[in-house]
C-alpha cells in the first residue's frame, strides 16, 4: 500500500478525518490511475480537483494549443500560456498544485488504433470531450476494456452527467444508439457556453470519479443528471441497459473499435467538402463579366437579417420543396451556390433533395442536388457546385454580423423550444439546451431515441 510523508498527511488532513475516507481511502486515491480525455473546459476543473485530492496518476489526452478564447472557462491556463501546447501548460500547473501526483501527458488524437492500449492502462476514464466520434470511441473502449466511463457534456447554460459502466448498468450507446446527423448539434464555439458552467459540471465529474475510487456513496450508474444553470435545478433521469445495444448488449456487433469518423458521418463530410473555392473578388469580377454562378440564399427571413448577399436569389428553406421547379432552368445553364447558416439548417428538410457537402465553422454551408431524376430536372450538361469562400459573413462588418448572429441564435433556440413544446416531443424527460442530442434527434424522428430514460 502507498505510504505518506508528513507533508502529505498534512495536505490531506481534511480527508483523513472523514470516516468515509480515512487513511485507507486516501491510500486508494494515491494508488488510483485516472485518464482524463480532454484538457479543456471540463478537463480543467476535473484535473485540478483530482490532483488536489491526491489521485496518484493522472493521464491527460489532448493535442491542442491554448487559445485566448479558452481562458473564459479553461481554468488550467493563464494568459501567459496562450500559444503553448495545452498539455505542457497543464502538467506544469498540476505539478505546482500537487507535486506528489504523477501527471502523464498523452499528446495525441485519440483514435481506434490507440485507444485500447491507452484505456487499459487506467482504472477509470473521465470523458470531457466535445464531439460525438470521441464520445462513442471512449464509450466503446471502456465497455471492451471493462472500465467505467465518467461522462459529462455542456452547452450554453446547461450540462449533463452520468457514469457509464456496462458491467453494472447502461453505456453511452444504450442512451444514444446512433449519433445525430452531422452539423445538427451546435458546438460550444457556435452556440457558446457560460464560463462558469464547465467549472460546475467538471467538479461534479471529479466528484463521481472520487466516489468510484473510494467506493462510497451512490455513483451515477444508470442515472443521467441534467443541470440547468439559469434555474439552478438538477433533474435526474433513470436509464436502463439496452439488451440490443451494439457494444454491451446480449449479442454485440461492435467487438473492437471501429471507424468513428465514418460512423458519425464526419469523414464523408470532410471528403465531400473539398469543393472548388470561389473567392468574393472572383465572384464580383464574374458578375461584372456576366459569367457568375447563381447564388441561392435559402436562409429564412430572420436569418437574412444577419447579413444579405448582394445579387443573391432568395428562396426560404421552408418553401424549397414546393418551389424546386423554379430552379430547373437556372441549374441547366449555370453553376449553383447554395448559402445556408449551419446553425439554422434542418437536415431533415433537405434530405430528399440535397446532399450535405460541408458545414463551415460559423455560418455557411454548401449543398448540391442529390438525385436529379428524383426532382425531375432534365439536365443538359453537368452542373458545377462551388464553395463561396468566407460565406455570407464577408459581406458584413465583423461587429455587425456578430451582434446580428447572436440575436438570431437566441431567436432560433426560442423557436425550437416552442416547436418542442407544441408538439410534445417527450419534453417531460429532456432538458432542451443541454440535451440537444436527445431533443433534436427525437424531433427529427431519428432511431436514436433514448430508450433507457423511458
Amino acid at each position: 500500500m502507498p505510504t505518506f510523508s508528513n507533508d502529505e498527511i498534512l495536505r490531506y488532513s481534511r480527508h483523513l478525518v472523514m470516516p468515509e475516507v480515512t487513511l485507507a481511502g486516501q491510500e486508494r486515491l494515491k494508488a488510483a490511475r485516472v485518464l482524463c480525455v480532454g484538457a479543456g473546459g471540463l478537463g480543467s476543473p476535473l484535473a485540478l480537483y483530482l490532483a488536489a485530492a491526491g489521485v496518484g496518476t493522472l493521464g491527460l489526452v489532448d493535442f491542442d494549443r491554448v487559445d485566448l478564447s479558452n481562458l473564459q472557462r479553461q481554468v488550467l491556463y493563464a494568459t501567459g500560456d496562450v500559444g503553448r501546447p495545452k498539455l505542457e501548460a497543464a502538467v506544469e500547473r498540476l505539478h505546482a498544485l500537487n507535486p506528489q501526483v504523477r501527471v502523464v501527458p498523452h499528446a495525441l488524437r485519440l483514435a481506434s488504433d490507440n485507444v485500447m492500449e491507452l484505456v487499459r492502462g487506467y482504472d477509470i476514464v473521465a470523458d470531457g470531450s466535445d464531439n460525438f466520434p470521441t464520445r462513442y470511441l471512449v464509450n466503446d473502449a471502456c465497455v471492451l476494456a471493462g472500465k467505467p466511463d465518467v461522462y459529462a457534456s455542456i452547452f450554453r447554460f446547461e450540462g449533463q452527467l452520468s457514469v457509464f459502466d456496462a458491467r453494472r448498468g447502461p453505456c453511452y450507446r444504450c442512451l444514444f444508439p446512433e449519433p445525430p446527423p452531422p452539423g445538427l448539434v451546435p458546438s460550444c464555439a457556435d452556440g457558446g457556453v457560460l464560463g462558469v458552467l464547465p467549472g460546475i459540471v467538471g467538479s461534479l465529474q471529479a466528484l463521481e470519479v472520487l466516489k468510484l475510487i473510494l467506493g462510497t456513496g451512490e455513483p451515477l450508474v444508470g442515472r443521467l443528471v441534467l443541470f440547468d444553470a439559469l434555474g439552478l435545478r438538477l433533474r435526474e433521469l433513470a436509464l436502463r441497459k439496452d439488451p440490443a445495444c451494439a457494444v454491451c448488449g446480449a449479442e454485440p456487433t461492435v467487438t473492437a473499435p471501429i471507424d468513428y469518423e465514418a460512423f458519425c458521418g464526419q469523414r464523408g463530410e470532410a471528403a465531400r467538402g473539398e469543393l472548388p473555392v470561389l473567392g468574393v473578388e472572383a465572384l464580383l469580377a464574374q458578375r461584372e463579366a456576366g459569367t457568375a454562378p447563381e447564388v441561392l440564399d435559402v436562409r429564412e427571413a430572420h436569418e437574412l437579417a444577419i447579413v444579405r448577399i448582394p445579387g443573391a436569389r432568395t428562396l426560404p428553406l421552408s418553401e424549397l420543396p414546393a418551389r424546386l421547379h423554379e430552379l430547373a432552368e437556372t441549374i441547366r445553364q449555370r453553376a449553383l451556390v447554395v448559402i445556408l447558416s449551419d446553425l439554422f439548417v434542418d437536415p431533415a428538410e433537405l434530405r430528399s433533395s440535397f446532399e450535405h457537402l460541408r458545414f463551415r465553422k460559423h455560418d455557411v454551408a454548401v449543398f448540391h442536388l442529390l438525385d436529379p431524376q428524383e426532382i425531375k430536372f432534365d439536365f443538359q450538361r453537368p452542373t458545377r457546385f462551388l464553395d463561396l469562400e468566407g460565406g455570407a459573413s464577408i459581406f458584413a462588418e465583423p461587429n455587425e454580423i456578430f451582434d446580428r448572429y447572436q440575436k438570431a441564435v437566441a431567436e432560433y433556440l426560442a423557436a425550437i423550444k416552442r416547436i418542442v413544446l407544441e408538439t410534445a416531443v417527450d419534453y417531460h424527460r429532456v432538458s432542451l439546451e443541454s440535451d440537444y442530442e436527445q431533443v433534436l434527434m427525437n424531433f427529427l424522428g431519428s432511431r436514436s431515441r433514448s430508450r433507457g430514460s423511458r
